[in-house]
C-alpha cells in the first residue's frame, strides 16, 4: 500500500486485522496515512483508533466505548459482509458512516457444496475406513458402509437467506437436479416465490443457512426447528454461529434426529473457551474454521471493493452503506 505525504488534514486509516488477507490492496488516490496491524486484540482497539479517521476491520469488534474515544473517526470500512460486530447505534449518534463488502466471495457457495457433498457422500467415514485398511481386507471391489451414501439429484434444498450468496447456491443446487425452497422470514406471509420456514424445515433434505445475524435470526434454528427436519436431512451453516442453538444441534446429531451438519461458523470465534461441537468427534459433523470465504479470487475482489468504498466516502459519495 502506497502512503502519500501527510498534511494536517490527512485522513489516518487504520487496518485492525490486515493479517487475514494474503493479497495486495490497491492504492488510494488521495493523500493519507495508512497503518496496518496484522491483528488487534480487544484491549488494543481503542488506542489504535484513538486518532483514526477511517477504521478497517474484518472481524475485530468496534464498540460504543471505542467509538466515543475516537473523535476523529468518520468511516468504518468493514472488510466483510457481516457487520454484527459494529455498534451501529453508536455510529449513527456520532455521524460515522459504516460500509461493507457485497457480492464478493465466490468461494462461499463452493464451500457450502463441499460440506454438503462430504456429508451426503460420507467422504470422511470412507476416508477413515480406507486409512484403517477396511477396504484392503474386505475382499470386494467396493466397500459400502452404513448408512449408504445419498445423492443430491431429486432432493430438496432449503435456503434461509437469498442474497447474492443464496442465489448462487440456488443456481448450483438446480444444476445438481435439486428442487429449491426459499424460506420466508418468520412471522411473515410467504411471498409467491417463498415458503414458510416451518414448511421448508419439514421438506428440506439439505438446509443451508446464509442469512445475516440479527435479533430476528439469533437462535433461529433450535430444538423445535430441528425436530421438524427429516431424519435423513443435513444442515449447513456458513452464515453466523449464533443462528443455530449449538446444544440443540449436538443433541439432534447424537439422537439421529438429523443425519448430519456442516458448520463453518461457531458462536464464539475463535472458540477460545472451547465448544461442545468441537469436542463431539461425530462422523456426521464437519466443522471448518470460518474459511468458506477464503480464496485468492475472493480476497482480490474484496480488496478492490474495500478501496472503492473508501474512495467513495472520500468523494462524499459513499457506497455499500449499512449505517
Amino acid at each position: 500500500m502506497t502512503v502519500l505525504p501527510p498534511t494536517d488534514t490527512t485522513p489516518r486509516i487504520v487496518f485492525l486485522d490486515r493479517g487475514v488477507f494474503r493479497v495486495p490492496f490497491p492504492s488510494l488516490s488521495f493523500p493519507h496515512v495508512w497503518i496496518d496491524h496484522a491483528e488487534t486484540a480487544p484491549d488494543e482497539v481503542a488506542e489504535r483508533l484513538r486518532d483514526a479517521s477511517v477504521a478497517i476491520t474484518d472481524g475485530v469488534p468496534i464498540t460504543r466505548e471505542t467509538i466515543e474515544g475516537a473523535p476523529q473517526l468518520r468511516l468504518i470500512a468493514v472488510a466483510a459482509t457481516g457487520y454484527d460486530h459494529i455498534d451501529l447505534d453508536a455510529c449513527a449518534e456520532h455521524d460515522i458512516t459504516v460500509c461493507n463488502i457485497r457480492d464478493w466471495s465466490v468461494s462461499v457457495p463452493e464451500h457450502v457444496f463441499a460440506l454438503i457433498l462430504a456429508l451426503r457422500r460420507q467422504l470422511i467415514p470412507y476416508r477413515e475406513a480406507v486409512r484403517a485398511g477396511e477396504w484392503q481386507r474386505s475382499g470386494a471391489y467396493a466397500l459400502v458402509l452404513d448408512p449408504i451414501p445419498l445423492a443430491l439429484t431429486g432432493t430438496t434444498l432449503g435456503l434461509v437467506g437469498h442474497g447474492a450468496l443464496g442465489k448462487r447456491v440456488e443456481t448450483i443446487a438446480r444444476a445438481f437436479g435439486m428442487e429449491v425452497l426459499i424460506a420466508e422470514r418468520r412471522g411473515q406471509e410467504p411471498r409467491p416465490d417463498r415458503t414458510a420456514l416451518d414448511s421448508v424445515l419439514a421438506q428440506a433434505d439439505v438446509l443451508v443457512l446464509l442469512c445475516p445475524l440479527t435479533a430476528e435470526t439469533r437462535g433461529l434454528i433450535g430444538a423445535r426447528e430441528l425436530a421438524l427436519m427429516k431424519p435423513e436431512a443435513i444442515l449447513v451453516n456458513c452464515a453466523r454461529g449464533a443462528i443455530v442453538d449449538g446444544d440443540a444441534l449436538l443433541a439432534a446429531l447424537r439422537d439421529g434426529m438429523i443425519a448430519g451438519a456442516g458448520l463453518d461458523v461457531l458462536p464464539e470465534e475463535p472458540p477460545v473457551h472451547g465448544s461442545p461441537l468441537l469436542d463431539a468427534d461425530l462422523p456426521n459433523l464437519i466443522v471448518t474454521p470460518h474459511v468458506a470465504w477464503v480464496s485468492r479470487q475472493s480476497q482480490e475482489i474484496l480488496a478492490h471493493q474495500l478501496i472503492a468504498n473508501i474512495e467513495g466516502w472520500w468523494a462524499d459519495s459513499p457506497r455499500n452503506v449499512v449505517s
